[in-house]
């Protein structure tokens, strides 16, 4: 992932309280340091779901996974295959 999806970019913009207005992010932008606290997490766990009609596992519920842009795009991306194979 060398750029970030614009619309995945959007929804996370509103959690995320020290991006600013029209931010750029990337994906090794870390997600705690843009204002990402513990109540954002739930929140933006939330709106992922219903954005991306998919259901994170309990054990993809980590720091790691909510660590970067990247790195929670990975999941939701592996997550949207899973979704896909499970409905074919």
């Amino acid at each position: 992932m060398e750029t970030v999806d614009q619309d995945f970019a959007a929804m996370l913009l509103p959690y995320l309280k020290y991006a600013g207005d029209g931010a750029e992010l990337t994906p090794d932008a870390e997600l705690r340091a843009l204002g990402l606290d513990s109540m954002r997490a739930v929140e933006l766990l939330f709106a992922v779901e219903d954005t991306y009609a998919v259901v994170i596992p309990d054990e993809r519920l980590t720091d790691a996974t909510f660590a970067t842009v990247g790195s929670l795009w990975t999941v939701i991306e592996a997550e949207l295959g899973t979704e896909t194979r499970r409905s074919a």
